[in-house]
């Protein structure tokens, strides 16, 4: 018996794994969302890369045949990675704070609640810049 929340997937004649086309939709419409890269966001959904790749580029190439297509929207969710680290040795001296890891090998280090605004603003300018 299947439960609910299971399916079953559907292969081809070389046992590769089918899937539909409205739930390639939703995991390209999620990837787009995310901000991941697709390489972890492949590993993250189950799909092997090369497959996922030429999802992504089908998908572009038919947005750049359709150029009236809306907008992604300014406001849209992006997912980060977060590590938490432990303190080196019991007697080390914790800083505190987050460290953000930006790309390019920047580090920015929020240590107070009034500092979060002026880092989302300085990350925005730099997503923008880019």
């Amino acid at each position: 018996m299947i439960k609910a929340d299971e399916q079953i997937l559907k292969t081809d004649t070389r046992g590769r794994v089918r899937t539909s086309v409205v739930r390639r939709q939703q995991l390209l419409e999620e990837f787009e969302r995310s901000g991941l890269s697709g390489i972890k966001f492949a590993a993250l959904a189950g799909i092997k890369y090369p497959t996922f790749a030429v999802w992504v580029k089908r998908r572009r190439q038919q947005g750049a045949n359709q150029p009236n297509l809306p907008a992604k929207p300014a406001d849209s969710m992006r997912w980060l990675e977060a590590v938490v680290e432990q303190a080196q040795s019991p007697g080390a001296q914790n800083p505190g704070g987050i460290v953000l890891e930006l790309a390019g090998g920047a580090r920015l280090q929020i240590n107070h609640v009034n500092q979060v605004a002026l880092a989302a603003a300085l990350v925005r300018a730099l997503e923008k810049s880019c």
